[in-house]
């Protein structure tokens, strides 16, 4: 008798699949940069300047020299993720089986973390982007519109791995002495140009390329410059040509908590019957001293 197995279809196991989360590249500025906490709105960054005036002569006594105190505001903005799933719609799919329990309320879900995990990784990427991108961010006050800031003619051409290190040469040769010894000074750049940075410092042989010396610190590529108290790093939330050096310390970012990107409620909505999730933060970003930032003035 023959065996007829035509109207079944080809076995899957899907339940036995690996399960394989769409993480990418978070680019998280923060991580370098320092951090003002507490801010529901707006605060000031308290800025002090000392104009220090030296006399000759004896028996001086006229006073001369200042002590300025001025403010520049951090404005945070309310950013907030907010969804629902029925998971009533697994019911009929592989994931019924293997991500649910049993029972008709469907109050558990076994792939939460890997839910939560993308979650969280795609709000730091997008962080990334509004630290930069927003109007009052990153790009806008590493600009020449930003007054104070340094754009060398020398750094203002195509982005090229022919050209880089030629522009963070010219940003590096333009900062002020002021600051020169600094060890917080960063050359900030996309991943795209980070790349192009590699290949040309890769290209000309020098003895002091280590490939090795690249470390990824929460997303952000990074390498140290020919100079000692230089890094260059790429980041997900430059998305131009824009590159730009400026001392860490003076560019401060603003929020609430920090910990609210990571900490956000998970939960099971029996009104709405899904499983809803809500992520909240606030983030803003402002400079001290514009005339410290360096930049190709490029977007």
């Amino acid at each position: 008798m023959a065996l007829d197995v035509s109207a079944l279809n080809d076995f899957n196991n899907e339940v036995a699949g690996k399960v394989v989360p769409k993480i990418v590249f978070e680019g998280y500025t923060t991580s370098i940069l320092p951090i003002q906490e507490g801010i529901k709105y707006q605060e000031p960054l308290n800025i002090f300047e000392v104009d220090l005036v030296i006399q000759s002569g004896d028996c001086v006594s006229t006073p001369s020299g200042s002590f300025d105190a001025t403010q520049r505001n951090i404005t945070v903005t309310q950013r907030t993720s907010y969804d629902g799933l029925c998971l009533d719609n697994l019911n009929p799919k592989y994931l019924g089986i293997s991500a649910l329990d049993r029972g008709s309320y469907n109050e558990t879900f076994k792939l939460a973390s890997v839910y939560t995990e993308q979650i969280v990784n795609q709000m730091k990427k997008s962080d990334d982007s509004f630290l930069w991108n927003v109007t009052n961010g990153l790009g806008a006050l590493t600009s020449g519109s930003t007054a104070g800031v340094v754009v060398p003619a020398a750094a203002t051409g195509s982005v090229s791995s022919a050209t880089i290190l030629g522009i963070t040469d010219a940003l590096i040769e333009n900062l002020s002495d002021d600051v020169a010894d600094r060890d917080d000074l960063t050359i900030w750049m996309s991943v795209s140009n980070f790349r192009k940075f590699i290949t040309a410092l890769r290209g000309i042989n020098n003895y002091y390329f280590d490939p090795s010396s690249i470390s990824n610190r929460t997303g952000i590529l990074q390498i140290a410059y020919p100079f000692q108290n230089v890094k260059v790093v790429g980041t997900a939330g430059i998305s131009g040509d824009r590159i730009a050096l400026m001392p860490d310390a003076y560019a401060v970012v603003g929020t609430d908590l920090l910990s609210d990107v990571e900490n956000f409620q998970l939960w099971y909505d029996i009104n709405a019957d899904q499983l809803k999730h809500r992520l909240k933060s606030k983030l803003g970003v402002q400079v001290a001293f514009p005339e410290y930032i360096v930049s190709n003035n490029r977007n």
